[in-house]
This record gives C-alpha cells, structure tokens and sequence, in this order.
C-alpha cells in the first residue's frame, strides 16, 4: 500500500507520521496489495483535521473527522474509514459475489 501524508498549515513529523500508519493499519488489513491512500492533516482556526483518501477496487472512499486535538481527529478518522471499508466490503460481497441483491423496499398495495 502507497500512504502520502501531507500536512495543511502544519508541518507533518516523523512521529507524526507514524502515528497515522500506526493508527490506520486497522483499516488498511482490509486492503491488498496496489493500493493508494492520501491523508491530509490541517489546522483551521482552532481546529485540527485529518482527511483520508482511499482508491480501493475501483472506487474512492473519503472519510474526514475535525477536533480540537490532531491525535484525536486521525483516531475518529480511523474508526471512520474502517467502518466505511468494513461497509463496502460486505455491501460488494454480497450483491457481486453471492448473486444476491440487497431487499428492496415491498411496494404497499394500492387503494383504488
């Protein structure tokens, strides 16, 4: 996996750095190999955000949290970008690989 950390109005530390992968590896199990992520740290006004990137299997995901403390914005933006991947991934293998469709919504009968 390719990870480009850049900073927003911060300069992006060595201990910085490996903060994020540390923090992100939970999320990145899910992928495999050939993948690019780009995460993004910024400070606006007296906020601190961390934004990730993702090109998995096709599609984009983007997730972003915003806190009054860096560390705590990349941990929200972990728990953020797992979730959503863990998301994807059962969403994917169930309509592609089982041959199923999530159910639709039962139309109601009509009353004429």
């Amino acid at each position: 996996m390719k990870v480009s950390i850049t900073g927003h109005h911060l300069e992006v530390t060595p201990s910085l750095q490996s903060y994020v992968e540390q923090k992100l590896a939970k999320a990145w199990r899910h992928f495999g190999q050939g993948i690019q992520a780009h995460v993004v740290l910024g400070v606006e006004k007296l906020d601190q955000k961390a934004e990730v990137t993702v090109h998995f299997q096709g599609k984009d995901i983007h997730a972003e949290a915003v806190d009054t403390d860096l560390y705590t914005a990349i941990d929200l933006l972990a728990d953020k970008l797992d979730r959503q991947v863990v998301r994807y991934k059962e969403q994917h293998t169930r309509t592609v690989h089982s041959g199923q469709h999530p159910p639709a919504a039962e139309a109601s009968p009509r009353d004429s």
